[in-house]
Order: structure tokens, then C-alpha cells, then sequence
């Protein structure tokens, strides 16, 4: 079952350092390019993956071609894509192993949840963690540390 407890939003959100974003945008009118920045400036790491400006920067960090390429550990994959397509990146998630699928709002697929799970990822559905940050009262990455 995906995450819907507060409790268990918040400490994963707490747990979380790297993020991969699938379906990022250099266009700033689109709303992945807005959170990316919103949570960088909270702290967080955020490597944006899109085939289609593979090579180019947002926000200064390298746009990666897949999930698989990026070199680092990967704490959560924030997917901005059409739910049709969340099963591929759960998939690759899985493989470039990633600790947890978040899926932004609008975007649900439960048999991708099913197998993130089964392979031992966290998962939250439906969500943006632009508003769940704030509404949870999380402390910008590091201030704790």
C-alpha cells in the first residue's frame, strides 16, 4: 500500500536527500521545473532526467537520458509523467536502486506501487511534495543535521 499517513510522508521526506526527477522541464511555466527549484532551495539534491534535453542544465544540474546513467545514490524518484508511463520508471527505479517512487499529483498506477513495493520501495501516489513539505512542517534538508 502506498504511503498516506502523515507520519510516514513526513519521515520518508525527512529520510530523503537525492532525488531524481523524471520529466523535468527547462520551460519555467511548467510545474516540474518550479518544484525542482522549490526543493532545491529547501536542501535537497535534485537530478533532473529527461530524454529530450539529455546533455542540457536546469537549475544547474546535468540532465541525465535515464535513471540508470545518474552515479550517485538516488533516495526517491519523483516522477512528472503521464501515469501511463510510471510503470517504465518504477521499473528503472528498481534497477538503478532507488529507495522510493513518488508519483506527483494526478499520477496513479497501482500495479507499478505493487511492484516498487515488492522490490522493497516506499511509495506515495497522488502527491506533490511542494505542498506536503510545508503542510508536514519539514525542516529545510541539513537544518537538523
Amino acid at each position: 500500500m502506498p504511503l498516506t499517513a502523515d507520519a510516514d510522508i513526513a519521515r520518508l521526506l525527512e529520510q530523503t536527500r537525492t532525488i531524481a526527477m523524471v520529466g523535468a522541464s527547462d520551460k519555467p511555466q511548467r510545474d516540474s521545473h518550479r518544484v525542482m527549484a522549490w526543493l532545491i532551495e529547501r536542501g535537497y539534491r535534485v537530478l533532473p532526467v529527461n530524454p529530450r534535453i539529455t546533455g542540457q542544465h536546469v537549475h544547474g544540474e546535468y540532465v541525465w537520458r535515464e535513471l540508470d546513467q545518474i552515479d550517485v545514490p538516488i533516495d526517491m524518484v519523483d516522477c512528472f509523467v503521464n501515469s501511463d508511463q510510471v510503470g517504465a520508471v518504477v521499473d528503472q527505479a528498481i534497477l538503478a536502486g532507488a529507495k522510493s517512487i513518488w508519483m506527483q499529483l494526478g499520477v496513479v498506477d497501482e500495479a507499478a506501487a505493487a511492484r516498487a513495493e515488492a522490490a522493497g520501495l516506499e511509495v506515495v501516489m497522488d502527491r506533490c511534495p511542494k505542498i506536503e513539505i510545508p503542510r508536514l512542517g519539514i525542516a529545510p534538508v541539513g537544518a537538523a543535521d
